[in-house]
């Protein structure tokens, strides 16, 4: 094993070792594959500005992996999710690998993007994946969704009011935030019920981290 490829199975398995993530010897292999892949494919489709691929492993992998307790003791369904604004696949390919025998669609306008998912699908063979390139508001889904996740998508209200018609009943929106985004919070409360919010614990990570579960009134 390289020494870079030795530190990145560290940074990851110390900081998921911190939030209390338990990793098997698979996951761990194929998130770093997938990290491997993502540095590899960024150079040329600019699917994040981080460019170190030990800062990647941090602030995207253990960023996603942040959510996996939600993800566990959630009394809301989590068995069909769709990951909106994915880009190069965050927190969609994490939590695909974390949980198999979940579905998760990644869906993104950006086919550069799009193009990227698809290859780490196949060379993965996440078979719980589904990708689709196109926007938002155009996509119609055969089976309705439990939760809506998102973790760099645009405000509050931009996510619940262009994500509502993928969610089926008792559906929930997962934001994935950075400070508590009181004031996004404001233009929504008369349509959308915070249910709970819980703080995020990221290993090597400084700076507040939030998921917000949220809920259209009906």
């Amino acid at each position: 094993m390289s020494e870079l490829e030795n530190d990145l199975r560290q940074i990851l398995v110390k900081g998921a070792t911190e939030m209390s993530v338990v990793l098997t010897e698979t996951q761990i292999e194929n998130l770093l594959a997938y990290i491997r892949e993502f540095e590899k494919w960024n150079k040329a489709y600019n699917l994040s500005a981080v460019r170190d691929v030990r800062q990647m492993v941090a602030r995207h992998l253990l960023d996603s992996l942040s959510v996996v307790p939600y993800f566990l003791t959630s009394k809301y369904s989590t068995e069909n999710v769709i990951d909106v604004g994915t880009g190069g696949g965050l927190p969609g390919i994490p939590l695909a690998i974390m949980f198999p025998h979940k579905q998760f669609t990644l869906l993104d306008s950006n086919g550069k993007k799009t193009r990227f998912l698809f290859h780490v699908k196949t060379l993965l063979n996440l078979t719980n994946v589904n990708v689709e390139n196109c926007r938002v508001e155009e996509f119609t889904p055969a089976q309705l969704f439990n939760a809506v996740i998102s973790r760099a998508f645009a405000s509050l209200q931009d996510m619940t009011e262009g994500c509502t018609h993928l969610l089926r009943e008792q559906g929930v929106f997962l934001a994935m935030k950075g400070i508590y985004p009181e004031d996004e919070l404001v233009p929504i409360v008369e349509k959308i019920a915070l249910i709970e919010t819980i703080k995020l614990q990221v290993a090597e990570t400084d700076g507040e981290r939030h998921l917000l579960v949220m809920q259209s009134k009906k």
